[in-house]
């Protein structure tokens, strides 16, 4: 294989990975769940558990636009503020925090 294409292949691939990883983060007010009924919602404490035995560390969850949003750290230390679905715990969103 030629440099030329092999760097070409790198950048590609470089931009791909930067984009899906800045696709992630959301401004705060933004973030906006599908409507769920009450009845539909998985408790809270339920995302904790999971959260947790995937090693982060949850500080707080609160309701926020129709998502749980949970305060803490992730599976790597960072501080973050998350957005999961409430019936699904899909990651919806995630704010930036200052480094």
């Amino acid at each position: 294989m030629n440099k030329s294409l092999l760097f070409s292949a790198a950048a590609a691939t470089a931009v791909l990975w930067s984009a899906s990883v800045s696709a992630q983060f959301v401004e705060h007010d933004a973030v906006k769940c599908a409507p769920v009924p009450k009845a539909e919602m998985r408790p809270q404490m339920e995302l904790q558990r999971k959260l947790t035995g995937e090693g982060w560390k949850v500080r707080q969850i609160k309701d926020f636009n129709g998502c749980y949003e949970v305060y803490g750290f992730d599976e790597k230390g960072q501080r973050t503020e998350a957005f999961f679905d409430p019936k699904t715990f899909e990651k919806v969103g995630q704010v930036k925090q200052p480094s």
